[in-house]
């Protein structure tokens, strides 16, 4: 689907408040609002709005520990991969997996309750996947800054 200016412009808005009645989110982009209403349909037809979902603070939800995790793997056959991809994608730790190059083929994002259900996380599950060669962790000292939107500038 190739994006119009007046689908950013919903998208930004969306961004920032997924619960903005149609009415309010028509006047902000200026469209009327069923016009601003089939557009929307269509952008979640389109697989460009996934979803909708509340922004939770982790710590205040008692997931104070956080980290970054790479992960090197020992084989990297297709079936194997796709093992470890649906096993990593399935543990409500791990916030993000990216497939990555450098020295680890996975980054992973893992919040946990504290350090001791982190290490209970890496050794009954981390640690005993089939084919995980080295696991290094990187605590997360402060948040910066954290993306919940896509610029959509145009770019």
């Amino acid at each position: 689907m190739e994006l119009e200016d007046q689908d950013r412009r919903i998208l930004e808005v969306l961004q920032k408040d997924g619960q903005i009645p149609n009415a309010r989110l028509a006047e902000q982009v200026g469209m009327s609002p069923s016009a601003c209403w089939r557009r929307v349909r269509a952008l979640e037809d389109a697989g460009v709005i996934k979803g909708y979902r509340a922004l939770v603070d982790a710590a205040r939800a008692g997931l104070s520990f956080h980290a970054i995790v790479l992960v090197q793997l020992t084989r990297h056959n297709g079936e194997f991969l796709q093992t470890f991809i649906n096993t990593i994608t399935r543990r409500p730790e791990v916030l993000d997996c990216f497939a990555t190059t450098g020295e680890a083929d996975y980054h992973l994002r893992v919040r946990c309750r504290d350090l001791e259900s982190y290490n209970r996380f890496l050794e009954t599950f981390l640690f005993p996947l089939p084919g995980v060669a080295n696991v290094r962790t990187n605590l997360v000292l402060k948040e910066i800054k954290q993306e919940t939107a896509l610029d959509m500038g145009g770019a």
